[in-house]
């Protein structure tokens, strides 16, 4: 998959995409991060890319000629992928917007600065809109990089273990069991007997049981959209009883 990341500083994205899985995941070609200046499509001695906006008030505007040329230079005109602004005003990110982005074989992101972007760039340029949560940071740059992170582990071959991905809290719509490694005893807690079993029936209902309570307890807003079974929604009874 291809991710063209459109930017004012693409110095600050490379040192993340050049560590861990994502290093090894582009340098097995299953991802390619290609970062493109915004300023290497000004035309003026000083490489101007925002100005004042129209009507007053503070800070700056990006203008809309580079982001334009940038985007049209590298991708065509009309873009052959969608492009994404990362910005407040966006659809809010989560795990089923970036496994509907892990579909497409190449997807752009445009990460700005300043106050904003001329609306001429939202409104003729771009596909989609996302924001990464209800606050304001100083640019897009982490955005596009979180976006590019939980996309890519979810393309195939790109984490180690196949299923990881699908067992990630929010995976499957549930937050994630508890996970226990060595030693089996620890300050003395001990690691619960069904995973020391060796029973794996026992050990993946556990697991399921786990997530459905921890869910329950700390986002019980996600059991609203989850896919229950019979027997889920067994369980979730049986803890609301215990509860009470």
């Amino acid at each position: 998959m291809r991710f063209d990341v459109f930017t004012l500083l693409p110095e600050t994205l490379n040192p993340y995409l050049s560590a861990s899985i994502l290093e090894k995941a582009s340098a097995r070609g299953l991802i390619e991060v290609h970062l493109h200046n915004i300023r290497d499509y000004t035309h003026d001695r000083h490489h101007t890319t925002d100005d004042t906006p129209y009507g007053g008030g503070g800070g700056m505007v990006m203008k809309p000629e580079p982001v334009f040329e940038a985007v049209e230079t590298v991708l065509g005109s009309p873009p052959v992928c969608p492009v994404i602004l990362l910005t407040p005003q966006g659809r809010l990110f989560d795990q089923k917007i970036a496994i509907e982005l892990a579909s497409h074989p190449q997807i752009a992101l445009i990460s700005g600065r300043y106050e904003g972007f001329d609306e001429r760039i939202r409104q003729n340029l771009v596909t989609d809109e996302i924001s990464i949560g209800d606050y304001v940071l100083t640019g897009g740059e982490l955005p596009a990089l979180i976006l590019i992170d939980a996309v890519s582990r979810l393309l195939p071959g790109v984490l180690g273990d196949p299923t990881g991905a699908v067992d990630d809290s929010h995976g499957l719509g549930l937050l994630e069991y508890p996970h226990y490694t060595r030693p089996t005893e620890f300050r003395g807690q001990r690691v619960p007997e069904v995973l020391l079993s060796g029973d794996h029936a026992k050990i993946e209902a556990w697991r399921r049981e786990q997530s459905l309570r921890r869910t329950l307890a700390k986002r019980p807003d996600m059991l609203e959209k989850a896919e229950l079974t019979a027997a889920d929604k067994k369980i979730l009874q049986k803890i609301r009883q215990e509860e009470r």
